[in-house]
C-alpha cells in the first residue's frame, strides 16, 4: 500500500470524471478458500465482513460434528470470530452503522450481535412473520425492512428498543410477484419514515408507513434496484440489460447504459458513492458513471460489493479493493497538465528536494493564492491511502505555510494527527480501511469502539491518548475481556486487573465485577467490588449476586439513607420476615430506617418488628394509634382491647393498661348516650363528656360518670361550674353559693360568672373570698361595678388613698356621698 507509484497510475476517465481503484489488501484468504460458496455482507465505514455459506450450492461433507457458523472477517481477511448458528434458516444478514450484525431468520427471529464476540440480544418481528415466514431483508444504518411470504413489509427503525411495525400494504397479495426491492432510509425521505421501492410488473410501487403509490412506469420489470447513499438517485436494471438512473422522486431521467449482457442478469448492483452505479457478474464488474459511460473490470473469481458513502469495496478471494471517484481536490493537484496553485506547490516541493532554484520561482508564482494552495494540499493528503503521497502533500503544505506570514496551522496539525490514526487502523493486522470522509462521519469515539470489538486494546489506548480522548472505557473493556477469556484462577485475575487499573481515573470496577458475575465467577465479582469506591454502584450488583448482608453493610457505610432504604426494600421482598428482622437486628441504622418508614407506610410491618424484638409497649402504642383512627366503634373497641391485653402482661405498664380499659368503657357508655340524647359523645374525653352532660342538664348521669370513673372532687366541681355557666343556670349557681366550703375555692366562681358577664351573681362570691387581701377584694368589687362595696373593704383597712381613687372613679351621687363619708372617717381630725 505504500509504494511510490504515480498518484494517477490507477486513475481511469469516465467522460470528464476520473475514478480510481485502490488495492487495500491482498491474499485475503487461503488458496483453497472458495468465496463463491458464501454470501458476504460488509459493515459500513471499512467494517467487518460476515460470511454465511450459500445453502443453494453443494458443500463438501465435513462430518457429523461440523456445525454451521457465521464467520466474521476484517477487510484484510483476518478471522475475527466464528459464531455458531443453531437457529432456523437465515433470510437476512446485515450491519448497522455502528457495526452491529443483524441476523433475521425465516420465522421472524432477529438477533443483534453487538460486539463481534458472539454476544447478542434477540427479539421477534411478530406481525405474522412466524406464520408467513420472512423472504428477504434490506438494511440501512439504523434499521431494516423485512419482506414476508404474504408480500407484507415490516420495518424496525432502531435496535436498542425494537418496535416492529407493519408498513403500508403494497396490495400484491400472496401471489403477487416482486422482481426486486430496495429502501430509502428515513433521513432522506420527506415523511421521515423509511420508504420501500418495489419492482412489480412494469412499474415500481413506493410504500411508506401508511400508503402505497404506483409510479406508473412502463420500462419494467426491473431485476435490480439500488438507492444512492444520499437517497437522491435510483439505479434500475431492466429486462433488456440496461441500467437506468433516475431521481428518487421519479421526475428526472438522468442516464441510461446498455450493458450488452442481454438476459444474463447481474448478481448484484450497488452505488459507488453518489456518482456511479456498479454491477457485478461473477468475475466481471461494470461501473456506470455520469452520462451513461462505463468502465469494465475483469477478475479471476467472484466479486462481492460493499457500498460506502464515498465509494465501494470490491472483495474477491485474492484482494480487497476500493473504487471511488477521484476527489476534486486530488484531481486538481495531480491531473496531468494541472496548473492549480496546489499543483504548483507540490511541484515546488519536488524542486526543493532536488535543491533547484525553481522552487522559489514556483512559490512566487502562486504567492497570492498560496494560502489556498496550502489548504488544498492538506485536504488532498487526507484523501490518500499511499503514505508516500500523504507525506509529499503535507511537505508541500508545510513548505507553503512557512512562507506565509499569517497562517493558522490548526488544520495542518489536525490532519497530521488524523492521518497517523488512519494509517494505524488501515494496517493489515487491524484491517479497517477507513477513508478520511468515513472517519469524519464515524467519529473517533466510534472508531475506538471498533478497535475494542476487535480486541486491539493497546492501539485503542494509544490513539485515545494521541487524540486526547478519555481512556477509562478502554481499560474497563480490557478488564472485562480478561475476566471472560482468562484461564487463570480468580485471585490471579483479580490481582492482574487491579494492578493494571489501580490509579486510573474514572474506572468502574462495578462493570468489571458484573461481567465476572455474568460469567459465573461470583467470588471474583465480590473481590473486584471491594475496589469500587461508589457504594451506589456496588450495592445493586451485590443484591443481584445474593450478597444481601454485604450490600446492606456497604450501603450503611456510605451514609446514604436513600441507598440503605433501597437495599432494605429489596431485602424485605426477597426474605421471609423472620429472616429479614434477623438481618437488620444488629444494624441500628437499618432498624431505625425500617421503623421510621413503617410507622408512616406499613404498620403491620412495624407491629411485626416490635413483636420480633419483644417491644410490647411500642407495639401496643401502634395498636392504640390505629384504634384512634378507626371509624367503626366495634373495630375501635377491639383494637383497644388488644392493646390493653398486650400491656396487661407487663407490670410496669399496668397503669396504661387500666387507662385503656377505662377508655373502652367510656366509649361503650358514650355509644348509649348518643342513642338516648341529642348530642354527639363518641370520641370525647371523660371531662368533655361530663361537661356536656351538665350543660345539657343531665346532672344525674354526670354524677354517675364521676362515681364510675372516680373523678376527683376538685375536677368535678370545675366541670360542674363550667357546665352551669355554659347553660346559664344562674339559679343553681346562686344556690351553690350558699354552701360554706368549695374544694376549688370561690375565686373560680367569681371569674367564670364575670366572664359570662353576670356581675350580679359574680358579686355573691366576693364576700366568700375571705382569704384574699383587701386590695384583691376591692378589685373584684370594682370589676362588678360596686364602688361603694369596694370602699367598705378600703375602710376596713383604713386605706385613704384607695378611697380617694374610688371617689374619683365614682359617678353616681349616692356612691360619691358614701365614699366621702368613709373618707371623713379615715382622715385624721
Amino acid at each position: 500500500m505504500a509504494s511510490a507509484t504515480a498518484p494517477t497510475a490507477d486513475w481511469e476517465a469516465v467522460s470528464d470524471t476520473f475514478y480510481r481503484k485502490i488495492q487495500l489488501y491482498t491474499a485475503l484468504w487461503d488458496a483453497d478458500f472458495n468465496l463463491n460458496d458464501y454470501f458476504l455482507r460488509g459493515a459500513p465505514y471499512g467494517g467487518a465482513f460476515a460470511l454465511w455459506k450459500d445453502d443453494s450450492k453443494p458443500q463438501p461433507y465435513r462430518g457429523p460434528s461440523s456445525k454451521p457458523s457465521i464467520e466474521l472477517y476484517s477487510s484484510a481477511g483476518r478471522l475475527i470470530r466464528k459464531i455458531a448458528w443453531d437457529k432456523a434458516s437465515i433470510k437476512g444478514l446485515g450491519w448497522s452503522e455502528d457495526e452491529k450484525l443483524l441476523v433475521v431468520t425465516q420465522d421472524g427471529t432477529v438477533r443483534c450481535y453487538y460486539d463481534l464476540q458472539g454476544d447478542f440480544t434477540q427479539f421477534s418481528l411478530g406481525n405474522g412473520a412466524e406464520e408467513h415466514g420472512v423472504k428477504e431483508c434490506r438494511f440501512w444504518g439504523a434499521g431494516f425492512v423485512a419482506l414476508l411470504g404474504n408480500n407484507k413489509l415490516i420495518a424496525v427503525s432502531r435496535y436498542d428498543e425494537p418496535r416492529p411495525r407493519q408498513l403500508g400494504d403494497p396490495g400484491l397479495g400472496e401471489e403477487g410477484e416482486i422482481y426486486s426491492w430496495a429502501l430509502i432510509p428515513p433521513n432522506y425521505t420527506l415523511s421521515r419514515h423509511v420508504e420501500v421501492l418495489i419492482a412489480t410488473g412494469a412499474t415500481i410501487l413506493v410504500v411508506d408507513a401508511s400508503e402505497t403509490q404506483d409510479q406508473v412506469l412502463q420500462q419494467g420489470p426491473f431485476s435490480h434496484i439500488a438507492i444512492s447513499p444520499n437517497g437522491k438517485f435510483v439505479g434500475l436494471y431492466t429486462a433488456e440489460g440496461k441500467v437506468w438512473v433516475i431521481s428518487s422522486d421519479f421526475q428526472d431521467n438522468l442516464s441510461e447504459y446498455d450493458t450488452g449482457m442481454g438476459d444474463n442478469l447481474p448478481i448484484d448492483m450497488q452505488w459507488c458513492g453518489n456518482s456511479s452505479v456498479v454491477l457485478v457478474w461473477e468475475d466481471e464488474v461494470h461501473m456506470v458513471g455520469p452520462g451513461g459511460v462505463a468502465l469494465r473490470y475483469y477478475y479471476d473469481s467472484r466479486v462481492h460489493l460493499v457500498p460506502e458513502i464515498d465509494g465501494i469495496r470490491l472483495i474477491t478471494t485474492d484482494c480487497c479493493e476500493f473504487l471511488q471517484k477521484v476527489p476534486d481536490v486530488t484531481e486538481s493537484i495531480f491531473r496531468i497538465g494541472s496548473t492549480s496553485p496546489a499543483s504548483v506547490l507540490v511541484d515546488a516541493i519536488d524542486q526543493l528536494e532536488q535543491s533547484s532554484p525553481k522552487a522559489d520561482d514556483n512559490i512566487q508564482l502562486i504567492r497570492p493564492q498560496l494560502a489556498e494552495a496550502v489548504d488544498a494540499c492538506v485536504k488532498a493528503a487526507g484523501q490518500e491511502f499511499n503514505i508516500h503521497w500523504q507525506k509529499q502533500l503535507l511537505k508541500a503544505a508545510s513548505f507553503g505555510k512557512s512562507v506565509l506570514e499569517l497562517y493558522s496551522s490548526d488544520e495542518f496539525v489536525e490532519m497530521c494527527e488524523v492521518l497517523r490514526v488512519l494509517n494505524a487502523v488501515r494496517y493489515y493486522e487491524v484491517g479497517l480501511p477507513i477513508t478520511y470522509e468515513q472517519f469524519l462521519r464515524l467519529t473517533p469515539e466510534k472508531l475506538i469502539q471498533r478497535l475494542l470489538n476487535r480486541q486491539h486494546h493497546q492501539l485503542a489506548v494509544k490513539i485515545s491518548e494521541y487524540l486526547r480522548l478519555p481512556t477509562e472505557k478502554i481499560y474497563i473493556h480490557w478488564a472485562c475481556m480478561k475476566v471472560k477469556v482468562s484461564t487463570d484462577d480468580e485471585d490471579t485475575i483479580c490481582r492482574a486487573v487491579v494492578a493494571k487499573l489501580n490509579g486510573k481515573h474514572g474506572i468502574s470496577f462495578e462493570e468489571i465485577a458484573r461481567t465476572a458475575y455474568d460469567e459465573g465467577r461470583g467470588r471474583l465479582a465480590t473481590q473486584l467490588l471491594n475496589y469500587e469506591p461508589r457504594a451506589g454502584r456496588q450495592v445493586p450488583l451485590l443484591l443481584n449476586m445474593e450478597e444481601d448482608e454485604i450490600a446492606l453493610d456497604k450501603a450503611i457505610e456510605s451514609g446514604d439513607t436513600d441507598l440503605v432504604s433501597y437495599v432494605l426494600l429489596n431485602l424485605k421482598k426477597k426474605h421471609p420476615l423472620a429472616n429479614f428482622f434477623r438481618i437488620i437486628n444488629n444494624r441500628p441504622v437499618a432498624s431505625s430506617l425500617i421503623e421510621s418508614s413503617a410507622r408512616e407506610q406499613d404498620r403491620e410491618l412495624l407491629k411485626d418488628m416490635y413483636y420480633q424484638d419483644d417491644r410490647r409497649a411500642d407495639g401496643a402504642l401502634v395498636i392504640l394509634r390505629e384504634s384512634v383512627e378507626q371509624e367503626e366503634l366495634a373495630t375501635k373497641l377491639e383494637k383497644l382491647k388488644l392493646a390493653s391485653k398486650v400491656l396487661g402482661d407487663l407490670k410496669e405498664h399496668a397503669l396504661e393498661s387500666k387507662t385503656i380499659d377505662e377508655s373502652s368503657r367510656l366509649l361503650q357508655i358514650q355509644e348509649v348516650y348518643e342513642k338516648d340524647l341529642p348530642q354527639k359523645f363518641l370520641g370525647l374525653s371523660l371531662n368533655q363528656t361530663i361537661l356536656d352532660l351538665i350543660r345539657l342538664g343531665y346532672n344525674a348521669r354526670a354524677s354517675k360518670l364521676k362515681s364510675e370513673f372516680k373523678v376527683p372532687e376538685k375536677r368535678y366541681w370545675w366541670l360542674r361550674l363550667r357546665g352551669l355557666v355554659a347553660k346559664r343556670d344562674w339559679g343553681e349557681i346562686e344556690e351553690w353559693s350558699k354552701q360554706k366550703k368549695s374544694p376549688i375555692g370561690w375565686e373560680p366562681f367569681f371569674n367564670e360568672c364575670l366572664a359570662a358577664r353576670n356581675s350580679k351573681v359574680a358579686a355573691l362570691f366576693v364576700p366568700k373570698c375571705t382569704h384574699l387581701p383587701a386590695a384583691d377584694r376591692m378589685d373584684m368589687w370594682v370589676k362588678c361595678g360596686m364602688l361603694a362595696k369596694a370602699g367598705e373593704e378600703a375602710l376596713k383597712v383604713k386605706d385613704l388613698n384607695a378611697l380617694e381613687l374610688l371617689k374619683q372613679r365614682a359617678k353616681v351621687p349616692s356612691e360619691i356621698a358614701e365614699l366621702e363619708r368613709m373618707i371623713a372617717q379615715v382622715k385624721p381630725k
